[in-house]
């Protein structure tokens, strides 16, 4: 909008907020509709960002019938869409296609190794038959696509409630709580800053790469030593608790991201330890003003 484009916002608010977009809201460029993208829409446009979908388990478990039809239907339709007016269809979708890789770290050519009848294949595999979508759709009406596979992401305007282990641990230690470790915490992560991720998503929506394409931080990280990092930055001495480690959770997780450098000329800048710090003073804020957020 900062660059004279109209945008039409779709949310069915499952895990989405007005509180995120307020400041847009009456802007001349801008107009938001509650829809659900498992229903189709008439719309006229020529950029269609398809980002629909819960990504925490802990949400997409919540309904995990209506996750795979988001995946599914929703890019069914937001497809349908793209063919119609002729536009230009970016899918997120995700790492999670990879499940729990046999390779590592994981490069775009990489197939995965997903259970397809585990708790998070709704998720997993709802990915998987959207990115079958985008491109059949290309092959068969030479829709204009791209397809980004983002890997783990965090920053401000996460949920309280999120479930992923970044919000997890800044929630739990800035209420002095001790930090839930599922497993032994040698499972590793790679944690990319949101303003990395919009950045490459507007590279390869711009750009002339089909994909799919990885967009990540390269640099892995275990469990434990993120909660470390968290409980170094808030309370040292916060204790740990461990629990056993959920189904089908991926041991290891990393990209290539070599594609994305040569194509888009991307690579994260944001270290780890600057996003916790912007993350860590989002969630300070929210829990000061709404204290009864998560009791």
């Amino acid at each position: 909008m900062d660059s004279g484009e109209e945008v039409i916002c779709l949310d069915n608010y499952f895990t989405g907020r007005k509180s995120n977009i307020v400041q847009w809201i009456n802007h001349p460029r801008f107009e938001l509709i509650r829809h659900d993208v498992t229903e189709p829409i008439r719309l006229e446009v020529d950029r269609i960002w398809h980002l629909a979908c819960p990504a925490s388990p802990v949400h997409y478990q919540f309904n995990p019938i209506k996750t795979a039809k988001t995946s599914f239907l929703g890019t069914y339709n937001m497809l349908g869409l793209a063919r119609r007016v002729g536009a230009r269809l970016l899918l997120a979708s995700t790492s999670e296609v990879y499940g729990d890789p046999e390779v590592h770290p994981q490069p775009e050519s990489y197939r995965g190794y997903v259970n397809t009848i585990g708790i998070r294949s709704c998720y997993d595999e709802g990915k998987r038959i959207a990115e079958t979508l985008c491109f059949d759709y290309k092959r068969m009406h030479n829709t204009e696509i791209r397809v980004m596979r983002i890997f783990n992401t965090y920053g401000p305007r996460m949920l309280p409630d999120d479930g992923r282990v970044v919000s997890n641990f800044i929630v739990q230690a800035l209420q002095n709580k001790p930090l839930t470790l599922f497993g032994d915490g040698n499972q590793t992560r790679s944690f990319c800053y949101v303003d990395d991720i919009v950045e490459g998503m507007v590279r390869l929506m711009n750009g002339e790469h089909t994909g799919p394409i990885n967009f990540g931080n390269p640099d892995e990280f275990a469990i434990r030593e993120l909660a470390d990092l968290v409980r170094y930055k808030i309370n040292p001495n916060l204790p740990i608790i461990k629990k056993s480690l959920p189904e089908d959770d991926p041991l290891q997780r990393q990209p290539v991201i070599e594609l994305a450098k040569k194509h888009l000329g991307w690579q994260p800048n944001v270290p780890l330890t600057k996003g916790l710090e912007t993350t860590i003073s989002y969630f300070r804020k929210l829990l000061a003003e709404n204290p009864d957020t998560l009791s």
